[in-house]
């Protein structure tokens, strides 16, 4: 689910602590070593979103929020903060060439550089935390 985060809109705030569930508290973050990522280059998306970052001329960077059952890839385009909201049942993470993540929910996707160490090290922390979560669901 695309939506735009610039503005306090309770109705938007409710909608995404539904689909990911609500920020970690200050100790869960440091618990878990952090739950932002850093500054990530963005060099691949999917229409949707290449209409929103095509409006500047800045280079485009994102970074992503780990939240309980999903994460949050936020994305600034004019003056504006879009974020890209993927549960984790529905988050396909790909790695594409040897420097490079693509991040899909459904037909929607971003493709990040992966070039330094500590990306590949925060996406397995993601990686790791849908495993632990989807394990935990008891079967229907």
């Amino acid at each position: 689910m695309l939506v735009n985060l610039s503005y306090k809109d309770l109705k938007i705030k409710n909608k995404v602590d539904s689909a990911v569930g609500p920020p970690f508290s200050l100790t869960e973050r440091f618990m878990k070593k952090g739950v932002g990522s850093p500054r990530l280059l963005i060099e691949e998306t999917s229409i949707d979103i290449h209409n929103l970052l095509v409006l500047d001329q800045n280079l485009n960077y994102c970074n992503i929020e780990m939240r309980p059952y999903g994460i949050i890839i936020r994305f600034r385009s004019l003056l504006e903060t879009f974020g890209l909201v993927i549960p984790y049942y529905k988050l396909n993470i790909y790695k594409g060439k040897s420097k490079q993540y693509s991040l899909y929910i459904d037909s929607t996707f971003i493709k990040i550089d992966a070039s330094k160490k500590e990306i590949h090290l925060f996406l397995k922390k993601i990686i790791n935390d849908k495993i632990k979560l989807i394990s935990e669901r008891p079967n229907p």
